[in-house]
């Protein structure tokens, strides 16, 4: 028999006049403008191909879109502020102007996120929690709007392919929280428009058993009181599930879709997912399975 699934607390985001119930899990699709993105081989870096693909998410069941102009993951490279802006102002403009969804971007630019907050952006995705550019804070403190913080082995932009290794990965996060919990506190942001995400793959470690150990014990992450977002997407630590082959990206989804099960189960308030139509049913199948175990004890 299944244990009992995490009940999830009420809890609403805010955003300047805008607000978000995080009372059942929430999804996120994932849109790289990026031309070295590992994820889906660069498709989306042309405006007209983003939009479109946009639109898709928006009608396959969305109800948060994560726009990114910069790849972040190991390999990647730097580009300029003038760039990355180029790739996310005129696609946040054309989104906002078309639909209210939740809109995010991911940087850890202080200036990419104050200009993306004008053109309609509703929080800030900072894979570096607020380490990578000393002004972040300041902004999200300004536009009092929702912030991701991500863990990550490393305090750059962009993570290496560094096998780290734990004594207990789950304390090694919990420590991590706790730092930049206090020091989000201290510059102004509220904790209740706090998202934390325990990051995946090489973000933790080159050693995917690292990752399968979070995703077992991510309930115990509920000691923060906040959302959690999970984003397993095709990454890496997906990619040797199957003895003696290794999975390509898209080959990743299902093993993808089995570990965010089991973190919706156990409580993750947001699923970062490329493909959206697929997380949709994922969430919606969580949904059915919990509705049907509270079924089971009314009716004793």
């Amino acid at each position: 028999m299944f244990s009992a699934p995490f009940e999830l607390p009420s809890r609403t985001l805010h955003s300047r006049g805008k607000s978000l119930k995080l009372d059942s899990p929430r999804l996120m699709g994932i849109l790289n403008t990026t031309p070295d993105s590992f994820s889906d081989g660069s498709l989306y870096f042309k405006f007209d191909a983003a939009i479109t693909q946009a639109r898709k998410m928006i009608a396959d069941g969305a109800d948060w879109l994560d726009i990114g102009g910069e790849s972040s993951g190991p390999g990647s490279t730097d580009i300029s502020l003038d760039e990355e802006l180029q790739r996310v102002i005129p696609l946040i403009q054309k989104i906002r102007a078309e639909s209210e969804i939740w809109i995010s971007v991911d940087t850890w630019k202080a200036e990419v996120a104050r200009q993306s907050l004008e053109a309609g952006a509703d929080a800030v995705n900072d894979v570096t929690a607020m380490r990578g550019d000393t002004e972040m804070a300041k902004v999200i403190a300004e536009y009092q709007v929702p912030v991701i913080l991500m863990f990550s082995k490393d305090s750059s932009a962009r993570t290496s392919r560094q096998d780290s290794d734990y004594v207990d990965v789950l304390d090694t996060l919990k420590r991590f929280f706790r730092e930049r919990l206090q020091f989000a506190e201290s510059n102004g942001i509220a904790k209740s428009q706090i998202v934390l995400d325990p990051g995946m793959g090489f973000f933790i470690s080159g050693k995917a058993k690292y990752s399968f150990e979070v995703i077992r014990r991510i309930s115990e992450l509920h000691e923060f009181a906040l959302p959690l977002l999970l984003g397993p997407s095709r990454k890496s630590f997906l990619a040797g599930v199957s003895e003696g082959r290794s999975l390509n990206i898209t080959e990743r989804d299902i093993p993808g879709a089995v570990v965010s099960g089991i973190a919706l189960w156990q409580g993750v308030s947001l699923l970062r997912f490329h493909e959206v139509d697929q997380g949709r049913k994922l969430i919606d199948t969580i949904k059915a399975l919990k509705s049907s175990f509270r079924g089971l004890f009314k009716n004793k």
